[in-house]
């Protein structure tokens, strides 16, 4: 296949064949990731909320002011993001006669906080779903996942969402393959991670990458869906590899 610059919401429509161009990429792989996050990020700031409250005043600050525009976002992740809730999430407001600190503002009052770097993590999620794409890879690049390996998971596939919409494709590629190394014995994460990479390195025309990260899931993560539907047999048999 030629590489040609693609975009997750208009792709080659000729490469039929690829299954993951006959669909919406960012429906099929970033959103449920944008939905997960809330739940990973929640749960993290859970752990770090409590350790970091006995130890700095600002942190309990910190927490008290992510806490209503945090759980508005997890409360997004299950019912669906509007953009009226997400400008509420960013920026503050009011909801229901509940005012609401906006993310930007904890990032930026509580820097150096867990709340505060948590803050970076979901704005740019909500950059991502609101399509500001250079702004999510800014608060994402600027996140510390703090050893949190399913969160830093999610944050190289959401690199990578944002780098393919701006067409940076060598960019999109190697964030995908970032998230495949983070922590390998994730298994379920890792190998959504191959598959997103090896499927993207595919529409790419990069067709060794998408060979050796289809073999590299299939080889290292034979229980995965993926590998026991056979649809990574299947991929490979596309590329001209057979069993």
């Amino acid at each position: 296949m030629a590489k040609k610059d693609i975009t997750f919401t208009e792709v080659d429509n000729t490469i039929e064949e690829t299954e993951i161009v006959k669909k919406d990429f960012l429906t099929t792989y970033a959103k449920p990731i944008i939905y997960a996050v809330a739940a990973l990020v929640i749960g993290v700031g859970a752990y770090y909320g409590y350790k970091n409250l006995i130890k700095e005043p600002k942190e309990k600050e910190a927490a008290e002011a992510i806490f209503m525009a945090e759980n508005l976002f997890g409360k997004m992740a299950t019912t669906g993001f509007s953009k009226d809730s997400v400008n509420i999430v960013l920026n503050g407001g009011t909801l229901d006669g509940k005012g609401i600190t906006g993310l930007l503002k904890v990032a930026s009052n509580y820097s150096g906080t867990a709340a505060g770097n948590r803050a970076k993590y979901l704005i740019g999620a909500a950059y991502l779903q609101t399509k500001e794409f250079d702004k999510a890879i800014s608060f994402l690049k600027d996140f510390d996942a703090n050893g949190a390996y399913q969160t830093d998971i999610k944050k190289n596939m959401m690199l990578g969402h944002a780098f393919a919409e701006l067409k940076k494709t060598d960019d999109a590629l190697t964030a995908y393959k970032k998230a495949a190394t983070v922590n390998t014995k994730d298994e379920a994460f890792t190998a959504e991670a191959l598959l997103t990479a090896a499927s993207y390195a595919e529409t790419l025309g990069k067709t060794k990458d998408a060979i050796d990260l289809y073999q590299e899931l299939k080889d290292k993560f034979a229980t995965s869906q993926a590998v026991q539907s056979g649809d990574v047999d299947k991929y490979l048999a596309r590329l001209g590899v057979t069993k």
